[in-house]
């Protein structure tokens, strides 16, 4: 699955730009010219990384920062800030509001990404070392897309394992409707949410543990609870 990248820029030019890098190097990418709306939307559906202008009309940059560090959702969401102000003061006050990187314009496209890749490794070493999944008497293999449950195998679907395996690895914490789409369906996927619901009920069917432990948040999505 693709990660998402988010590009809050108000300029069209560099904004396409590091759209066309960015895609080229494999990555989802959604491009936003007003702060706000950027906002709405990383709280509708979380990206795996921002890249963030410190310029914008109306919201600023900083301010959509501290705002998002101050919310528990994308308290570790990783921010790359954009900027033409290459004083040092600048790159201080962005990295203490929680950005955990600067760029400064002009920039290579070449090196930008470089940058996303550096964070994406920092921030998720143990996630992409993590071989198998435990989960009570459920064992998840990643390696060989394999789940068992009181050693007995279980058979899934790709989109069954793989959502399986999203919300493992976001155990205890509330995913929404449209992260899991976007996650595991992509972000060209068009067909609604619906299908979810259905992907959902046949865990359930087929995994009789996740009928008590993963839990439908109305409205919103879902959540499997920490094991006990």
């Amino acid at each position: 699955m693709p990660k998402k990248i988010y590009i809050v820029e108000d300029e069209k030019d560099i904004a396409d730009i590091v759209k066309h890098y960015l895609k080229n190097a494999g990555y989802g990418v959604e491009v936003f010219e007003d702060g706000e709306k950027a906002l709405r939307r990383v709280r509708l559906s979380v990206p795996d990384l921002l890249l963030l202008d410190l310029m914008l009309p109306g919201m600023d940059g900083l301010e959509i920062c501290r705002l998002l560090r101050s919310e528990p959702p994308t308290k570790k969401l990783p921010i790359i800030m954009l900027t033409a102000k290459g004083e040092e003061t600048d790159k201080i006050v962005g990295l203490e509001m929680g950005a955990d990187d600067y760029i400064t314009k002009p920039f290579s496209p070449k090196e930008l990404v470089a940058r996303v890749k550096a964070l994406f490794r920092r921030n998720q070493p143990d996630l992409e070392a993590v071989k198998n999944i435990q989960y009570g008497k459920l064992f998840l293999d990643i390696e060989t897309h394999t789940v068992t449950v009181n050693n007995k195998e279980v058979t899934l679907t790709a989109k069954e394992f793989a959502l399986l395996e999203y919300l493992l690895q976001r155990k205890g914490k509330l995913v929404s409707r449209d992260n899991i789409l976007d996650a595991v369906w992509g972000m060209d996927y068009y067909g609604g949410n619906r299908t979810i619901d259905v992907h959902i009920r046949h865990l359930r069917e087929k995994i009789p543990l996740l009928k008590a432990s993963l839990v439908t948040v109305k409205s919103f999505g879902y959540k499997l609870k920490d094991e006990k």
